[in-house]
């Protein structure tokens, strides 16, 4: 907000300016100044070229059938693409944002690894994909809630929980309906797993989230236990969000408890082990009190085993009980990939040993695999 008043005394501007700008795009999504009629007109256009340059531009969006998930596809200022999923839930709003240009990390089982990386993006173009997202759904293109929510076709039963990606915990805190304390539906949920590491593009991921969570209007006013930002392993980042005093939910993204399976899937394990990272993530629960989400892709005869189910048990159990969820959910198709979901009796398998050694477990909905909007999908193909 002091950025921004000190943006308003440059136009010669007073700085009460600066709260109405601020209140027109963080309360209720407004980007164009000719609706703000609170500010001089012959002053909206200078304003709008200040404040509101034009960010994205959305080239195409997709809709299940049922209309509750919506894959939008923007084009960045300098023609890059990237992609955001917005879910709708019984009790929820969930949007999946992306925080980088394709990604750097390589997994050869996610169609944004395989692209490589092209740039990281801004703060604001993070932050906008939740504004655009909330005036979507103010214009009530978003399906209405459905009576309840149930795992998808073809999904296991055994744990299963309906939430998005890396909800958690987080589906069953009070603050999280969709509806803000103002009175408007909006996106409840951030989920930190579009295209990118965000970890990887640390300093404007983390200035999105104060933006995110700073009270009104200097920002959206959400619960930071709403926020989930998720990585591959970059323990030097797990450890600098520990620190924040930010209590977002953290999600590890393990895939392998053994590291000559993990070097194979996640490439940048050869840096940091599964051990570190798991090390890690222990320590952010121990730092910030908040339970760490471990997602696992199960992928057929590759990392699906039921001893690599006991093995990834062990190794948590070791580090205490109470702190960590784990999520698997059925690796989701790609163009091209050799791999595919492991079968549902091996899944079921695989989470009746995590529960069996009190591992509180959940398989994830995979909603939006049908627009190539679910986890590892993201492709930002024109």
């Amino acid at each position: 907000m002091d950025e921004r008043i000190a943006a308003v005394e440059e136009m010669g501007l007073p700085a009460f300016r600066a709260k109405q700008i601020s209140t027109h795009y963080f309360s209720h999504y407004v980007t164009d100044t000719e609706a703000m009629t609170d500010l001089p007109k012959d002053l909206r256009g200078e304003i709008q070229q200040r404040f509101f340059p034009h960010l994205l531009t959305e080239v195409r969006r997709l809709r299940t059938e049922n209309g509750d998930t919506i894959k939008f596809l923007w084009r960045l200022f300098d023609g890059a693409l990237v992609e955001s999923v917005l879910m709708r839930y019984r009790n929820r709003v969930t949007l999946c944002v992306s925080s980088q240009c394709g990604c750097g990390m390589n997994c050869p089982f996610c169609a944004t690894g395989q692209q490589g990386l092209t740039r990281n993006m801004s703060t604001a173009e993070i932050v906008e994909q939740v504004v655009r997202a909330n005036q979507v759904i103010a214009a009530g293109e978003l399906a209405e809630a459905p009576t309840s929510d149930m795992p998808g076709a073809g999904e296991t039963a055994l744990g299963a929980e309906a939430d998005g990606p890396g909800d958690g915990e987080a589906a069953n805190d009070e603050e999280g309906t969709a509806t803000s304390a103002s009175g408007p539906e909006r996106v409840s949920n951030i989920v930190f797993m579009g295209m990118g590491e965000p970890l990887a593009n640390y300093k404007r991921v983390m200035n999105a989230v104060r933006r995110f969570v700073g009270p009104a209007p200097e920002g959206l006013g959400m619960s930071p236990r709403r926020i989930t930002i998720s990585t591959v392993g970059l323990v030097p980042g797990i450890n600098k969000l520990a620190a924040e005093d930010i209590p977002v939910t953290f999600a590890l993204s393990l895939h392998a408890p053994d590291d000559e399976l993990r070097d194979e899937m996640i490439p940048v394990n050869t840096r940091w082990k599964a051990d570190e990272a798991i090390d890690a993530a222990y320590n952010y629960f121990q730092v910030t009190g908040r339970r760490v989400s471990i997602e696992y892709a199960l992928i057929k005869d590759m990392n699906d085993h039921a001893w690599r189910a006991e093995l990834l048990a062990q190794k948590l159990n070791a580090r205490g009980r109470g702190w960590v969820h784990v999520n698997p959910i059925p690796l989701n198709p790609t163009p091209g990939s050799v791999w595919t979901a492991s079968e549902p009796e091996v899944a079921d398998e695989f989470v009746r040993r995590l529960i069996d050694h009190g591992i509180p477990t959940t398989i994830r909905d995979t909603r939006g695999s049908d627009i190539d909007g679910a986890c590892g999908q993201l492709a930002a193909a024109d």
